[in-house]
């Protein structure tokens, strides 16, 4: 869609351009110890480039990267770009199962691997070994200087797993051009990042939204980002906001939650932030609202896929509709369409389509699922949407979630929405199963604190709605099953309530 040059790779438009600006001293990685500067990750991912061409990478091989949030995962990503070959990264605590999987249909030339997680990959990879490079603490790396490929702005850059909520994930190949694309209109455009800016991110980095906000979009303009191996609890959280005091924190609804549930939430000084984000699921408004009342901290909502690299619907600074997802970033085109392709009236739900320059090559050996979603240069995905005569877009949830019930649809969300102002409800979630004589009922699963009983939730709902959308049955648990991306995994609970 647009005029691109003919050379472009992520490492030299992320990394390699700030020592040519002069930011090469600058601050790019702040860990509980030290900083790291620009110029020291450069080397760095000069070292791990040479380990992987020893290792026999080329240009478009798949490396995988199963490493702990640090210095080294950030230098490993640029190595692998900078040899031009192709990033997959995954989540260290997959099972051996799940993991065997992805790198049985990745077929991997190499993978950058931590120490603790060896016998897990090597597990994972069974009778098929993986050229791997083992990192330890007293790692090594050569010193030799590495150019940078020249590959071209549509070439494979770095795959990303789809992030729906029931199924197995699918590879989405994901180019250089996607990188750059969305970091100038979203990170820098919408979200005004410059070289001020510090992030630390919920989410860790091999999930894309944490790629992009903690990492590609502060590196894009000399800022820095905050990396820590820990679990991200609001414990370790408000600590590493105290410590590094960032200015912007990227988040997600469950942790919001938690931080808001964790002792004397409102006592904690989140000042230094300019705002916080929130992707990877749908935001309750009561959420936004409890947010903002406790820490007096901004919070975008907005709304991305792997399909589209980013996020591409975004609230903004100055124009935060509560609620929404806000509006479409400028720079990206979209529209809600039924089942045929027509676009919908304003404010009627539809499919969600979107189109740009962040668009993806399709999914991995999957021809079909890839001409059903990708359509020309449009992209079809699973959200139902509604977007207003003002552009404001309101998820309705998703096609394989929405919730159907005596003709009328509802999304999950808000039955969620409500049951978490119960003050006994700390976490919760709504599917849709068919009971016995096929009809569809919505069921909710709480993990609580306390001891409420089901009937006192069944009312709770009664009370603020309508009375088809109320579950029929309420099942407390634990905690709740989470897909590969920290998602709540609705396939798993409809399993449940089978």
């Amino acid at each position: 869609m647009s005029d691109w040059p003919a050379i472009l790779n992520a490492d030299s438009f992320f990394l390699r351009d700030r020592l040519e600006s002069g930011q090469g001293r600058r601050t790019a990685v702040r860990l509980r110890d030290r900083h790291l500067s620009y110029e020291q990750i450069d080397a760095m991912a000069s070292g791990y480039a040479t380990l992987l061409k020893r290792a026999g990478v080329d240009r478009e091989d798949r490396v995988l990267i199963v490493l702990p949030d640090g210095p080294d995962f950030v230098a490993s990503l640029f190595g692998i770009f900078r040899v031009g070959a192709v990033v997959v990264m995954l989540n260290p605590g997959l099972t051996t199962e799940s993991m065997g999987a992805i790198i049985a249909n990745c077929r991997p030339r190499s993978a950058v691997v931590h120490e603790s997680f060896v016998e897990a990959f090597e597990a994972a990879c069974g009778a098929s070994p993986v050229a791997t490079v083992v990192v330890t603490d007293d790692l090594e790396l050569p010193a030799d200087e590495v150019e940078t490929a020249p590959t071209a702005p549509g070439n494979p850059a770095i795959w990303l797993f789809s992030g729906g909520t029931t199924g197995l994930p699918k590879a989405v190949v994901q180019t250089h051009r996607s990188l750059v694309n969305t970091t100038r209109l979203y990170g820098q455009g919408a979200l005004g990042l410059d070289q001020d800016d510090i992030t630390l991110a919920v989410p860790k980095l091999y999930f894309g939204y944490a790629t992009g906000t903690n990492l590609l979009f502060p590196f894009s303009v000399g800022g820095s980002c905050v990396l820590f191996p820990e679990h991200p609890t609001p414990e370790t959280l408000f600590s590493q906001i105290e410590r590094h005091k960032p200015t912007v924190l990227v988040n997600v609804p469950s942790a919001i939650n938690q931080m808001l549930s964790y002792g004397n939430a409102a006592s904690h000084d989140l000042s230094s932030l300019r705002f916080a984000t929130s992707a990877g699921e749908a935001l309750p408004d009561t959420l936004y609202h409890q947010w903002k009342s406790a820490f007096g901290v901004e919070l975008l909502d907005g709304l991305g896929t792997a399909e589209m690299w980013h996020v591409f619907i975004s609230n903004t600074i100055g124009d935060v509709r509560p609620g929404t997802l806000g509006k479409v970033v400028p720079g990206f085109e979209i529209k809600a369409c039924d089942d045929d392709g027509n676009e919908v009236a304003s404010g009627e739900v539809g499919r969600l389509w979107a189109r740009g320059d962040s668009l993806g090559l399709g999914y991995w050996e999957l021809p079909d699922k890839t001409a059903d979603a990708f359509r020309g240069e449009w992209f079809v995905g699973g959200d139902l949407v509604s977007i207003d005569d003002d552009g404001y877009v309101t998820h309705r949830g998703r096609a394989d979630d929405a919730i159907k019930v005596k003709g009328k649809w509802f999304r999950p969300q808000e039955v969620e929405s409500v049951l978490l102002d119960h003050p006994s409800v700390a976490k919760c979630a709504v599917v849709a199963v068919t009971d016995d004589a096929g009809l569809v009922k919505p069921v909710a699963f709480v993990v609580a604190d306390g001891h409420p009983t089901e009937q006192e939730m069944i009312d709770h709902v009664l009370a603020h709605l309508e009375a088809y959308k109320h579950p029929r049955s309420v099942f407390f648990v634990d905690e709740l099953p989470l897909t590969h991306l920290g998602k709540v995994d609705r396939a798993a609970l409809k399993r449940a309530a089978g």
